[in-house]
């Protein structure tokens, strides 16, 4: 890299007898190295009171024979440490691989996924030609929702992904949420949501954020629907200021929101979690321009100057925000962006650019946050208050069948005992039996639901699918619940 300081100077740095906030850092894959490099090289022009611990992530554990991309002594390192800096990585595609991003923030409950996105200075986009600010923070529930990756093929045909919204998940990055908009001075926080139609999980994900906001008077809380977020975000972004959204929807919005700022180029993100926490840039690894110095690395460096934050080094963080917005208002740039009418700038000279307007070294404003180093920790259950009452009812049975509704209903009416009534048959969530359409197309696989009429017995349920299952080969079952006297179950579209 270039030459940050002489090497009495570092040694000087490294002399000042402050405690250092250690930090794992994965150098990543493809572009990695290289964003990563001006990342470092920014970290020590700044003298900021780290150490440093390099780690092995990416491919090349994959290629060692590590299924999860983590190297052992790479995981117990970054769990004694606490954070991580990483640049992107590869995940093999084939042999059941899983993302190493997704398992990294699973694995150690990083349950918030926190990204920034502003308008850069000489960084052109529609709404920097109309004169319009960009300047949102986006958090997005981390762990729950379909990226359990929980999947099963219920027929040849027929694929189940299991959507999992908890209420002490959603308490979670919520109470994150709102300390997150207190402690930066942001004024109004909005939930998207898709509870119209998904009215139980993304209802749960609404109701915990209606009961947080309650703490919370000094910031407005609003709601929108996501499909309206999208639109509204895309022609007046201006009118956001922090948006908390599940994983799924918060994934789509952010890459959207990214692409008003410049791409994710511009996109900086930190994960958090109570123990361990990531900061990382979000683009992919791009092995086609990797070695050739053609890489964009703002968006690592913002995310470095959120984890100098993180550790208590605001000062630092905030520096390197300015010296990099500095170098772009002078025009500096990567062959990605800016004035064509600038030269660009390799990834390693527009590192040097950033480099030039650090004036000095910061002091720190607070002595860095010390870590958990060494301290071993037990699986922690989160949970709220048990309900007052919790009945059985019933149970859903998907079976595989190719029989129509009304056939298969004869089919299954025989196996239903006293006591208990077939209420209801859906297909693909729309109710087929005992009412429907003969225009709605069917799939081999039903949703059939039998209830009790008083208390229903979880052994005589699962009796029930012995009894139908020559009928309709059982494919699943999903028991139905009352809690506190409120139907824990969604109804079928149609379904009265």
């Amino acid at each position: 890299m270039w030459s940050i300081a002489p090497p009495c100077e570092r040694g000087r740095a490294m002399a000042w007898g402050m405690y250092r906030r250690p930090v794992c850092v994965a150098r990543g894959d493809g572009i990695g190295p290289e964003v990563m490099d001006v990342a470092l090289a920014l970290i020590e022009r700044l003298r900021a009171p780290l150490d440093l611990t390099f780690v092995d992530m990416g491919k090349a554990s994959y290629d060692a024979g590590h299924p999860t991309g983590i190297d052992p002594a790479a995981h117990a390192q970054i769990e004694s440490t606490g954070v991580l800096l990483k640049g992107p990585m590869e995940t093999p595609t084939g042999k059941g691989y899983k993302s190493i991003n997704v398992t990294a923030r699973k694995r150690w409950s990083a349950y918030a996924n926190k990204r920034v996105f502003r308008s850069l200075p000489n960084v052109e986009t529609p709404f920097s030609r109309a004169h319009k600010r960009v300047d949102i923070v986006m958090v997005r529930e981390n762990i729950e929702d379909t990226y359990g990756a929980i999947e099963h093929m219920l027929t040849h045909d027929v694929a189940l992904c299991r959507r999992f919204i908890t209420r002490p998940g959603s308490l979670q990055v919520h109470r994150y949420a709102f300390e997150l908009a207190r402690q930066t001075g942001r004024k109004r926080l909005t939930c998207g949501h898709k509870a119209n139609i998904m009215k139980l999980t993304d209802g749960l994900f609404l109701e915990t954020f209606r009961e947080v906001a309650r703490d919370y008077p000094d910031i407005e809380a609003t709601e929108l629907i996501v499909d309206d977020m999208a639109m509204k975000l895309v022609t007046r972004p201006e009118s956001f200021d922090m948006v908390v959204l599940p994983n799924l929807q918060g994934d789509i919005l952010s890459d959207l929101c990214a692409g008003l700022v410049g791409g994710l180029g511009f996109a900086p993100s930190a994960n958090i979690g109570d123990h361990v926490s990531i900061f990382e840039a979000v683009h992919g690894s791009a092995p086609d321009i990797a070695g050739k110095g053609l890489a964009n690395p703002c968006a690592l460096v913002m995310s470095t100057a959120m984890m100098l934050r993180h550790v208590g080094l605001g000062v630092h963080g905030d520096a390197l925000d300015a010296a990099l917005a500095r170098a772009l208002e002078t025009g500096a740039r990567t062959a990605d962006f800016g004035d064509p009418k600038n030269p660009a700038l390799s990834t390693r000279d527009f590192g040097a650019r950033i480099a030039a307007e650090i004036a000095g070294s910061p002091a720190p404003d607070a002595e860095p946050r010390r870590g958990e180093s060494g301290r071993v920790h037990e699986v922690r259950m989160i949970s709220t208050p048990k309900p007052t009452r919790q009945d059985l009812v019933g149970a859903d049975y998907f079976v595989e069948s190719e029989l129509p509704p009304a056939a298969l209903a004869e089919a299954l009416l025989a196996h239903v005992p006293a006591g208990y009534r077939l209420t209801m048959i859906s297909n693909r969530g729309t109710q087929v039996w005992p009412s429907g359409s003969s225009f709605t197309d069917c799939v081999d696989q039903y949703r059939v639901r039998v209830e009790a009429e008083a208390a229903a017995e979880l052994n005589e349920l699962l009796a029930i699918a012995g009894r139908m299952n020559p009928s309709a080969r059982i494919c699943s079952i999903e028991t139905l619940l009352r809690i506190d006297g409120k139907a824990a179950f969604s109804l079928a579209q149609g379904q009265g």
